[in-house]
């Protein structure tokens, strides 16, 4: 691994993985100061996705270790969110089910081009709109934006379009590499 900004960028959203977890699994309902120190370390995480890609690309320095770390540390981040939500009951556990189910179907692909020797498999469009939709739908989901008793009744209904907005961009996302990279199944 070459040591640059943008691949510090991607190691440290997964230091911050167990952090953030900590934090979130050990807040209140409602307004919290864990919960705050939870979505604060999230946003961070989340927020260095963008910048690793694009630091990447403006200072030349993208990398086979960036290309692959880089949506897996997106899948454990995002992963890790879901699951802390729905065991909080926070989210249901069908989007998590089909979330998760995605990310593992992409990282086989990708795994199974490498063995094939093949390049690296990057995010696609609708990989990178659907990190988008769902670390949205992540932070407001823990801002408390699932229930009512913090924003309201229009709170919730944001929080739940983009639940489904999320759900719609990750099957688009699974069918989209599927049908772009299905010559790795005949090899």
């Amino acid at each position: 691994m070459k040591f640059n900004l943008p691949n510090m960028l991607i190691v440290l959203r997964i230091i911050l993985i167990p952090v953030f977890l900590f934090f979130l699994l050990n807040a209140g309902s409602g307004e919290d100061i864990f919960r705050l120190i939870a979505i604060i370390i999230y946003l961070v995480a989340a927020i260095s996705d963008f910048f690793d890609g694009y630091l990447a690309r403006k200072w030349n320095t993208v990398s086979n270790f960036g290309k692959m770390m880089d949506p897996l540390a997106d899948k454990l981040l995002v992963s890790a969110a879901l699951i802390a939500l729905a065991y909080r009951h926070e989210l249901s556990a069908w989007v998590v089910v089909i979330i998760i189910c995605r990310e593992f179907w992409v990282t086989a692909l990708r795994q199974l081009a490498l063995e094939q020797g093949r390049e690296v498999i990057a995010a696609s469009k609708w990989g990178k709109i659907k990190t988008m939709l769902q670390m949205t739908m992540l932070a407001l989901l823990m801002a408390g934006m699932g229930t009512e008793e913090l924003f309201g009744q229009t709170g919730t209904i944001i929080a739940t379009v983009f639940v489904y907005l999320a759900v719609i961009a990750t099957v688009i996302s699974a069918i989209e590499y599927t049908k772009n990279h299905r010559v790795v199944f005949k090899a």
